[in-house]
């Protein structure tokens, strides 16, 4: 549609330069940061800018310059508080560093869906594409695709020949675990999260690890979807141990360790509704610290991602590929943090455990 003729001009890098009495390169100079500009010049030119309101024209930045400052996000799952908050620092932090998001949210992580993914943000211009998927087909078919910049992953399980950045899973699992049987339980029971998720085989694997270390039994996974429903259900099972244990009570559970908070939410009012308080009788830590854990009944034990610090690193890391920083598969490991709260207080008596 043509502009009317009375709608106001938008101004132009000709009408900052005469504003700010300076040449139209030095105006370029000062938009590209260009270090030969004395700080003077620099304010003068900004405030001419802010005066008239200027907006570079980034369609015609890219022309001249090939550089589209524009980064693609795949995104899967992310109703779900891990996968949303890193997608949220993902955001943050390319605006920090001066780039926009082109983002593609998948329902299902089939190779054609992700094939039409990369064929948008390749004509939307992205620069690289950081892929948010824990689900270890959906790494491999990223791996299969043939693409005309970096690919980074966030909590891709680092088993093929991709750039990632991920939590340190094991360790988090372990800390908690290893909190757990301090407290005094003779060993702790696990509810794990769906098979085929980097998270979950993490977190699954440094349980085992912490048990198998002390010489604790290894009892029998239980498995949810990371839903509450899923950790009600196992929470139900788990409450049906409880009442069928021996009568030394050496195979009744008193701790367990859940996958995710959400999981954990479930699992508390399973054991409440059968008359099961924790942590008196059964204590319960879960993994993620999102932000409702400190007030669950009671304030919940966990594991605390750093959610920002993951988006930073994705974009760091796939930057420094776009950049020619980087040019292997590199791997960036970010540390979890145990918050230990009323959900796991010490046993009284360790030896009735």
């Amino acid at each position: 549609m043509p502009r009317p003729a009375d709608a106001p001009k938008a101004p132009t890098m000709a009408d900052v330069a005469h504003e700010a009495g300076v040449s139209h390169q030095t105006v370029s100079r000062v938009l590209s940061d260009h270090p030969n500009v004395r700080e003077a010049t620099r304010v003068r030119v900004n405030e001419a800018i802010a005066r008239l309101g200027y907006r570079r024209n980034s369609a015609a930045r890219a022309l001249v310059t090939r550089r589209t400052h524009t980064l693609g996000v795949i995104a899967l799952n992310t109703a779900l508080h891990g996968p949303a908050s890193i997608l949220a620092g993902v955001q943050e932090a390319s605006r920090d560093r001066g780039y926009v998001v082109a983002t593609v949210t998948l329902r299902t992580a089939t190779p054609t869906a992700l094939t039409q993914a990369m064929d948008h943000l390749t004509a939307w211009g992205v620069e690289g594409v950081i892929a948010l998927t824990s689900q270890q087909e959906t790494v491999r078919a990223l791996a299969a695709l043939r693409t005309p910049f970096p690919v980074v992953t966030v909590e891709g399980g680092r088993r093929l020949d991709l750039p990632d950045v991920s939590l340190d899973q094991a360790l988090g699992a372990r800390m908690v675990t290893e909190h757990l049987l301090a407290a005094g339980h003779r060993t702790v029971w696990h509810v794990a999260g769906p098979r085929d998720w980097a998270e979950s085989e993490g977190r699954t694997a440094g349980w085992e690890s912490a048990l198998r270390a002390a010489g604790a039994p290894v009892p029998q996974v239980l498995r949810g979807d990371w839903s509450p429903l899923s950790g009600y259900r196992a929470g139900q099972r788990l409450a049906g141990h409880a009442a069928a244990g021996g009568q030394d009570g050496a195979d009744r559970p008193t701790a367990v360790f859940v996958a995710n908070d959400q999981m954990a939410l479930g699992v508390l009012r399973a054991l409440r509704e059968a008359g099961i308080r924790t942590p008196e009788d059964v204590a319960v830590a879960g993994f993620d610290d999102i932000p409702e854990a400190e007030f669950f009944p009671p304030p919940l034990t966990t594991v605390r991602q750093d959610f920002g610090a993951i988006g930073r690193g994705g974009v760091a890391l796939l930057l420094d590929h776009i950049e020619g920083r980087a040019t292997g598969t590199e791997f960036v490991t970010v540390q979890p943090e145990l918050i230990a709260r009323a959900s796991t207080a010490r046993r009284r008596d360790p030896a009735s455990s």
